[in-house]
Order: C-alpha cells, then structure tokens, then sequence
C-alpha cells in the first residue's frame, strides 16, 4: 500500500478537526499534480497530516483513506473559497477523497528535524520549490517519521540503552 503526506494549514484544517469529525472530505485542492495524488489514493492507505504556514510546520498525526476520490462539489459553488468557474457537474475537474481520523502524535515532528534526519533527504516534502499539498511518502521515510513521532532514535543513532562495544 501507499503512504501518502496531506499538507493543510491548521487555522483551515488541523488534526484537532478532523479528530473531532472522525471524518471528513479532502476538499479545496486546485493542483493538477495534487489532484492526480489524491485520484491515485486508494481504500486503507494513510497519509501523514502535516501542519504548513505555521511556526514551526510539521508531521502531526496521520488520517486514512475511507472513500476514494470523487467529483470535489466545492468547486461549483460560487460561493465557495475553492471555486472554479472553469468546471462543472457534467465534467469534474477536480476530486477528493474522504478521510478519518487515525492518531495524533505525541508531539509535532518539525520540518528542521525531517530535514536533518539521515534517510530523509529524498523526501519529496524536503525538495526546493515544492509546494504540493498531496504528496507519496516513501515506506523507508514512513517508518522513519514514524519513528521520530514517537520518540524512537532515527535510523544509525545510538541509544543509551544499547550496549557500547568498542
């Protein structure tokens, strides 16, 4: 299965919201290339919830795919922040899927700490210039990041548990 990174800002959406929802759409996204992410998400997979435009932005918990993509109706409401003009009913230009509520981390995993974390580097969240709000995750950097949410030593790093064998 796929993992996935949902980007929001907190003062829109935040893991408390969705928490307190339990589910809920995946509306508003106007990127070609996010939209064809969120089309590619499949029933089961879970995706980060990351916090963007806040200080410090980060990894904060993870959602699950329930419902796969569907015609994302926020876009022909003209009343709506997410409208398009440019689409409609007959022919959907964009899609959501829905997704429920899975975990909040134990604490934030701040973007500085994704970015020196060994085994990260590639990640597509940590590139120069990207901006997208749907994004895969590797599994490598899944379990990683899973790791740094709660509290494990990133991959390579001693612990002071482990025995020192010179």
């Amino acid at each position: 299965m796929a993992h996935w990174l949902l980007k929001t800002e907190p003062e829109a959406f935040s893991i408390d919201d969705l928490e307190r929802l339990g589910v809920a759409p995946w509306d508003g996204v106007r990127a070609y290339m996010a939209r064809n992410n969120l089309m590619a998400m499949k029933i089961g997979e879970h995706a980060f919830f990351y916090h963007s435009s806040c200080d410090p932005p980060g990894v904060v918990g993870i959602c699950e795919v329930v419902r796969e993509a569907y015609p994302d109706h926020t876009a022909w409401n003209p009343e709506s922040k997410y409208f398009d003009p440019r689409t409609n009913p007959e022919k959907p230009r964009w899609f959501m899927p829905d997704v429920k509520f899975v975990e909040k981390f134990p604490r934030m995993v701040p973007i500085a700490e994704l970015r020196a974390t060994p085994g990260l580097e590639a990640m597509t969240l940590l590139q120069r210039g990207m901006r997208l709000s749907v994004q895969p995750v590797r599994d490598e950097e899944w379990e990683i990041i899973l790791g740094l949410a709660r509290g494990e030593p990133p991959p390579g790093q001693m612990t002071l548990s482990e025995p020192f064998m010179p």
